[in-house]
């Protein structure tokens, strides 16, 4: 079956098994002026400073490559940061410790990890540039963007620049231990065997979920029980888990997915694997160890609000055709 019509089909599919209507925006002249004011395809444009990188070493700002560029490396990480100073160190001291020991076990192995820092008002771009000092720029980049676009925006761009057989990207606080990398690894060389390159593991914490919400109060699990409903019946089925910010996608499947992806913000990763399925790639879960990170820059019940608003508009959009989705992106 042609791209085209399975992925159109799967999302049709998607929408009727949900159950869910176009009653979700009240009235006609709601989905008019949603339709209207949407823009059919994402704004994939940059600025042209965020086309380059700085090598602290050479003091030299150098043109960053294209995703669609031959890869040139096994793997990339995309680290997207928004004032994370002080949580950053540690996230990347992790990472490194375990890339390198991997390289010194396994000579042919090579990665980077790209540091997309968000518009921050702290030091994070110096921060970055310390290890990019250390291990060489080759190693470590830091792309600085121009303003803050949120953190599905800096995900999308540090993707775009990435040079990297699989792509993974996690998170600056270092919630997720980077040795978990290996589980996901060992899960996409299960699930990707398809000759279309397409593929998404996830790490989770659904494992976690029992002491998690013994620690909540009864009105904050409420809003996670709704939100998980929600992506259940609007958008994504199969993962329990869709907000760990630990995934890891193949080439193809990172080019296909955030050449499409509209939302810039915290509901990204749900557009993200709705696409997934919507062009049938393989989506696995697997469980990765997880620990609360003081300095998280979401506010519980008025983030958990904005994602439950995203998802319904996220939803309706495709359903009345105000986002469209590109099924002839050009993987590399």
């Amino acid at each position: 079956m042609p791209n085209t019509y399975r992925a159109n089909w799967t999302c049709m599919y998607i929408y009727r098994c949900s159950g869910m209507g176009l009653g979700v925006v009240s009235g006609n002249k709601g989905l008019f002026v949603l339709y209207k004011t949407s823009e059919a395809y994402p704004d994939l444009g940059r600025f042209e400073s965020e086309e380059y990188f700085l090598d602290p070493k050479k003091n030299e700002k150098i043109k960053l490559p294209s995703i669609h560029d031959p890869p040139s490396v096994d793997l990339t990480i995309v680290v997207p940061a928004y004032n994370e100073e002080e949580r950053l160190p540690a996230m990347m001291n992790e990472a490194i410790d375990y890339l390198e020991e991997r390289q010194k076990m396994t000579p042919s192995f090579s990665y980077e990890i790209l540091v997309v820092d968000d518009g921050s008002k702290d030091k994070t771009t110096a921060t970055g540039h310390l290890y990019s000092s250390k291990y060489g720029a080759d190693k470590v980049r830091v792309l600085t963007l121009e303003k803050n676009r949120g953190k599905g925006g800096a995900v999308r761009l540090g993707m775009f620049v990435a040079r990297g057989k699989l792509l993974l990207f996690a998170d600056a606080d270092g919630a997720s231990q980077f040795k978990d990398y290996r589980k996901l690894e060992t899960e996409m060389f299960k699930v990707n065997k398809k000759s279309d390159n397409l593929a998404v593991v996830c790490g989770s914490r659904a494992h976690l979920e029992k002491d998690a919400i013994a620690e909540r109060s009864l009105f904050r699990t409420f809003l996670m029980k709704g939100f998980h409903f929600l992506v259940w019946c609007l958008c994504v089925r199969g993962i329990k888990d869709t907000q760990c910010g630990f995934k890891l996608l193949t080439r193809d499947a990172a080019i296909i997915l955030f050449s499409n992806m509209h939302v810039e913000r915290w509901a990204f990763d749900v557009e993200m694997l709705y696409l997934a399925q919507c062009f049938n790639m393989r989506l696995a879960e697997v469980a990765i160890t997880w620990q609360e990170i003081e300095g998280s820059k979401m506010v519980p019940f008025w983030s958990w609000l904005q994602m439950g608003k995203d998802l319904l508009l996220i939803r309706v959009r495709y359903i009345i055709g105000a986002w469209k989705i590109n099924t002839k992106v050009k993987k590399e």
